[in-house]
């Protein structure tokens, strides 16, 4: 029955989280700290020191793999505390599965986008270009030129059903 409650609290917080990021592009950092203490409180009132541990290493684990995604300018630093609240509430198996699962369903959703907007081959050619441009130069300039560019989106859209389908690819 705890497992379950686990997943009940991580669900709650990422609709609240959703509904916030798809109207503001943010996720408040209350609303983040609150998910990540709730899941470490959680997990050590529920199994004690083993609980709080395995919090612990989820919130590190989800919080470190993110923040590396957001150095690179994949994920705002909203996404990177939300995870360290996923991996709390639920552990590194599925803060990494969700983690997965968004990965997927964000490169869906950017497919669909730029199939929409009919904008494909040109954002392939800048692409390369970038590319080109870092092999000839050898310097990572030409990336950070293109960042302007960049299409962007709620990484909720993406994350919400990535952790939906980790779950139930769990059980």
């Amino acid at each position: 029955m705890s497992d379950i409650l686990a997943f009940i609290g991580c669900g709650c917080f990422l609709v609240a989280a959703f509904m916030t990021d798809i109207r503001t592009r943010k996720i408040p950092n209350v609303l983040n700290l609150a998910f990540v203490v709730s899941g470490l409180l959680y997990q050590g009132a529920a199994h004690g020191l083993d609980g709080l541990y395995f919090a612990g290493k989820g919130c590190a684990a989800g919080f470190g793999v993110l923040f590396i995604l957001y150095l690179l300018g994949a994920v705002g630093a909203g996404d990177v505390k939300l995870f360290a609240g996923i991996g709390a509430w639920t552990g590194i198996l599925f803060a990494a599965q969700t983690l997965l699962y968004s990965i997927l369903f964000a490169g869906a959703i950017g497919l669909g986008i730029l199939c929409w907007r009919r904008e494909g081959l040109r954002r392939i050619k800048r692409i390369f270009g970038s590319l080109a441009g870092v092999f000839m130069f050898r310097s990572l300039v030409p990336l950070n030129a293109d960042r302007v560019h960049h299409l962007t989106f709620p990484f909720m859209w993406a994350v919400l059903p990535g952790a939906l389908a980790g779950y139930f690819y769990m059980y």
